[in-house]
């Protein structure tokens, strides 16, 4: 049964592709759930503006996540975290503390999916961060990892 996708279906398609499937997926699921129409003649002539539709949203998309990666590319952020004398620090830097460190900077939420860091940054100094939009869209940011002063210790003199 032919039938046009209204919303993407994983490992179906898109939004506006007109796809086979059996007649029992599209009438006990796909339909019912508004994921998909039947591809009658009438509803074929529907395709065209579903796909203009699903373009215009991609490129707003697009645009959004170049604006995005725009404002992020270069940004220095700076940590102050407890380390010893060798520089290793007592725990880690996460990518949970740098995208909240990121949300602060932009002032809305930024997800940590983006951040692609293998492994926890343990050590103190400057670290290049690499933030991965999807698309084919990279941006990096600065991570600059500062040791927390230890506090003077007052000596108590007795008498």
């Amino acid at each position: 049964m032919k039938i046009i996708l209204l919303k993407e279906v994983k490992n179906l398609g898109k939004e506006g592709d007109v796809v086979e499937v059996k007649e029992g997926y599209a009438r006990n699921y796909l339909v019912p759930n508004k994921l998909a129409i039947e591809a009658t003649p009438g509803n074929l002539s529907q395709v065209e503006s579903l796909r203009k539709k699903r373009a215009l949203r991609e490129m707003r998309e697009l645009e959004a996540t170049q604006f995005l990666q725009s404002k992020i590319q270069g940004m220095v952020l700076e940590f102050v975290k407890k380390a010893g004398a060798t520089g290793k620090l007592y725990g880690s830097l996460t990518t949970k503390e740098i995208a909240e460190a990121i949300s602060r900077n932009l002032g809305s939420e930024f997800d940590k999916k983006y951040i692609e860091l293998p492994e926890p940054i343990k050590e103190i100094g400057k670290h290049e961060v690499k933030i991965n939009f999807g698309r084919d869209i990279y941006g990096t940011v600065t991570v600059q990892i500062l040791p927390e002063e230890a506090p003077e210790r007052e000596e108590v003199k007795g008498s």
